[in-house]
């Protein structure tokens, strides 16, 4: 029975001066070996004819790492390569970009396996320049490429997330407008970005690190200059958090200031005609002997009491700054 091979998303043959040309096999380890650059073949999670091949062609333990329905960014020595796990925001149309996206890669020297379940733009983006003939000259260069494209794209919208901040925070503390809609849909994006990009942060610099893959000088340049734009979107979004919070603090205290305000108010109130309710219940008992029962004036004689005793007891509340 002959093996059934996944449809890479592309697959690219990339020399030592960056020249890329197509592959349309779907055998890595075979190409891998013959080529004096890389080979890269990116794969889709969704191809049912992915797993089986990936246990056959790959080391088992890499397979089980690729095929992970849920994963968090990691960077780890495994076999004879290394697994890179990394998380962009999604911006595919009507998605959430808090709805982080995993871009899972085995990495190796000559050759470079990576999986997705949903497009990612950044490593899209490598597609494209590759499609056009050129791309990155190495490995090394290929997952420094990727983790800027992945930060870069993190940063706008951590970004438009403080931006959001800023427009609630003076909405909080200018109007008394209900915003706990907006404040909860903000923090909820915070706390979902803060979940990927704080391990995405530790894995890319133990990558820039030089540690888990050795690099040249340039490039760990510029692993380390995105491990620290990564550090910087983190600390955004902690800083955010933090506002975040503060805004639904402000916005509690403005509530039960308000609600305490209003009970106040009602207690006063319930106080002042607490004598009248008495009053009223007294002469409205039906029993011989009522004064002025019999007394044309009597009706009102007991309304203009009942009044007088209602501004009397207001007038005191005042002098006793309860009102």
């Amino acid at each position: 029975m002959t093996e059934q091979h996944p449809n890479p998303i592309c697959a690219f043959s990339i020399s030592a001066e960056g020249v890329c040309k197509p592959i349309s096999s779907a055998q890595p380890i075979e190409l891998a070996a013959t080529s004096t650059g890389y080979c890269w073949f990116h794969f889709d999670l969704n191809d049912p004819a992915f797993e089986p091949w990936a246990k056959g062609a790959l080391p088992l333990m890499v397979a089980n790492a690729l095929i992970q329905p849920e994963t968090r960014p990691r960077c780890d020595r495994m076999e004879d390569g290394l697994i890179l796990n990394l998380r962009g925001v999604n911006l595919n149309p009507g998605a959430d970009p808090d709805d982080m996206v995993s871009i899972r890669l085995w990495v190796r020297e000559g050759l470079i396996v990576s999986t997705r379940v949903r497009k990612i733009w950044a490593m899209d983006a490598i597609r494209l320049q590759m499609e056009t003939g050129k791309g990155p000259i190495s490995v090394s260069a290929f997952l420094a490429e990727l983790a800027k494209g992945l930060t870069k794209r993190i940063e706008k919208v951590s970004v438009d997330l403080v931006e959001d901040t800023d427009k609630l925070e003076e909405d909080a503390l200018d109007s008394d407008q209900a915003l706990t809609s907006e404040l909860a849909s903000l923090r909820q994006s915070v706390i979902k970005l803060r979940r990927f990009v704080r391990p995405q942060c530790e894995a890319i610099t133990d990558l820039a690190s030089g540690k888990a893959w050795a690099l040249d000088t340039h490039v760990a340049n510029l692993l380390s200059e995105t491990a620290n734009r990564t550090t910087r979107t983190m600390e955004e979004l902690d800083a955010t958090s933090d506002r975040l919070k503060a805004i639904q603090d402000h916005l509690d205290i403005l509530h039960t200031s308000a609600l305490g305000r209003n009970s106040y108010v009602l207690s006063v109130v319930a106080a002042i005609f607490l004598p009248l309710g008495f009053l009223t219940g007294l002469f409205g008992i039906n029993v011989g002997g009522m004064p002025w029962l019999d007394a044309n004036y009597g009706f009102w004689f007991v309304t203009g009491g009942s009044a007088l005793l209602g501004i009397v007891l207001f007038m005191v509340f005042r002098h006793l700054k309860w009102l």
